[in-house]
């Protein structure tokens, strides 16, 4: 998509309007030099970029190879002197760079229906939901699929790839909504993290919707959050940028959320608890492989199912209904979605053949999501042993292995500890950490740091019949160790393995 090459002056005058301007003086450039590129990639620049530099370990060396390849100015917290190019230098590097991506790339949120979603847990999967929906109504219209930017994958409608972040840098995230625009997708669901919110990461990004799903004890450590106090704020500022809040009753701190979200124009909650919701959920009970519950709407009453395993994501679909509330989504089409919806990673079930072993797949990384699912399992295999498979990641999330831990050993009957991306730190360490709590619970544990034979033991050692869920990594495909990502298989693949010599061992 051509973008529109807009002179130096005017990303200036942006600046300026924001105060975000450091230095009062003249700008020794020419404002009337077109910009053809805003970046913060050295290695992505070309003639005439605009070049930012953020980031806590910034170097001075990136901006000198940005000069190199053809950046004119640069925009800074702090002047480089050795480096011969004018400086911006600005007072706010994070709030300079939302503004400037979202001008350059022309306000692109402007012309989408965009879903923003935060939550401690369930994000991803209440937004396949929602995506499910959408797509399904789109296809009636004979229009094309919707733009999705998750935890799990980027695909903006030009570009489909594994996410790296939940919710992108501006610049990229700028980026994926242009290239929704161009695309024709119009519409657009994303999950929008604290991290993002907190750090200007969504700057200038318009919501037709916002939905707020929950708040747990996780992301608080000195590289994250410092207290869930500031944990919960930066959350309730997806409100500022929304013009439908969608709000769950039932969440911790709810009135507080509330609150927040009476700025937007229009308050849908949803409650699977109290029957004042405008949206509210009953009856919920699993029927065959399906999850069924009774609905009630302003606009209607009825029966839906959701078809991915697990109680408690009957939460996860009425916050879906609320969004479809705000759109005007017709009832059939919202139980033809919900019920179709496949969410990768998220509560997957494989079975042995002769239905003695269940492995449910999940990525539950925290003790909030963690305690939900085994909940859940227990409440859905109320007669096999359960055995929980996890880990913690090294180097931040400390909380987790408490939380995690608590969750195993009240749910668990056989625990198996291993790895989930433990960077910097010892596998056997976090375990050890972990198992701190375990005892709590007079529980015994194996430590497996090996994933894959970790799986293995699980599923071929359970006391049958057996039920197994694999937390935490979902349907990643890398494992984040000291030397930084290193290529793993799914553990969604690593269970029909599993399964496969399973049955070929037990064949009549």
């Amino acid at each position: 998509m051509t973008k529109l090459r807009r002179p130096l002056g005017d990303y200036v005058q942006l600046l300026l309007r924001h105060n975000l301007l450091a230095g009062k003086g003249p700008i020794a450039a020419d404002l009337t030099d077109p910009v053809a590129l805003v970046s913060c990639d050295s290695q992505v620049v070309i003639p005439h970029t605009l070049f930012v530099c953020k980031g806590a370990r910034f170097k001075e060396a990136y901006l000198r190879q940005a000069m190199e390849q053809g950046a004119f100015l640069y925009v800074s917290e702090t002047p480089y002197p050795s480096i011969p190019l004018p400086c911006l230098r600005v007072t706010d590097i994070r709030q300079a760079m939302g503004l400037l991506a979202d001008f350059f790339y022309g306000h692109p949120s402007g012309k989408l229906s965009i879903t923003g979603l935060t939550g401690t847990k369930g994000k991803t999967t209440t937004a396949y939901y929602i995506k499910s929906m959408i797509d399904t109504w789109l296809a009636r219209q004979g229009h094309r699929e919707s733009a999705l930017l998750s935890t799990i994958v980027t695909d903006d409608g030009l570009e489909r790839k594994p996410a790296k972040l939940t919710t992108p840098e501006p610049l990229d995230l700028q980026r994926h909504l242009s290239n929704a625009v161009e695309a024709g997708a119009d519409w657009l669901t994303m999950e929008v993290s604290s991290q993002a919110l907190k750090y200007g990461r969504v700057i200038g990004v318009d919501l037709a919707c916002a939905v707020f799903l929950n708040i747990g004890e996780d992301h608080i450590s000195p590289v994250e959050h410092p207290t869930l106090e500031d944990y919960l704020q930066s959350k309730l500022l997806i409100f500022r940028q929304a013009k439908t809040a969608c709000i769950s009753m039932d969440c911790d701190h709810a009135q507080e959320v509330a609150q927040a979200a009476a700025q937007c124009d229009r308050v849908i909650s949803f409650s699977r608890e109290n029957p004042q919701a405008a949206v509210y959920g009953s009856s919920i009970r699993k029927e065959g492989d399906k999850i069924a519950f009774h609905v009630r709407t302003p606009r209607y009453e009825g029966e839906l199912a959701i078809s991915t395993p697990g109680l408690f994501n009957v939460e996860n679909a009425l916050a879906a209904v609320a969004v479809a509330e705000a759109y005007d989504i017709p009832q059939d089409v919202v139980e033809e979605g919900l019920v179709k919806a496949f969410v990768p990673g998220r509560m997957e079930h494989y079975a042995s053949a002769d239905g003695q072993i269940s492995v449910i797949v999940d990525y539950s990384h925290n003790g909030m999501s963690l305690e939900n699912a085994l909940r859940s399992v227990r409440a859905e295999y109320p007669d096999r042993q359960l055995t929980v498979l996890f880990g913690c990641t090294g180097g931040k999330g400390i909380d987790r292995r408490e939380g995690m831990g608590n969750a195993a050993g009240e749910f668990a009957h056989r625990i198996i500890l291993t790895e989930d991306d433990p960077g910097p730190e010892e596998v056997e360490d976090i375990c050890a950490d972990i198992g701190v709590f375990l005892k709590r619970w007079n529980k015994e544990y194996t430590v497996i740091p090996n994933r894959e034979q970790a799986v293995e033991t699980a599923i071929l050692e359970a006391a049958r019949p057996a039920v197994v869920l694999l937390a935490g990594k979902g349907c990643e495909e890398a494992q984040k160790r000291k030397n930084g990502p290193e290529p793993c298989i799914p553990d969604g693949i690593l269970a029909r393995h599993t399964l496969d010599k399973y049955d070929r061992d037990h064949a009549q």
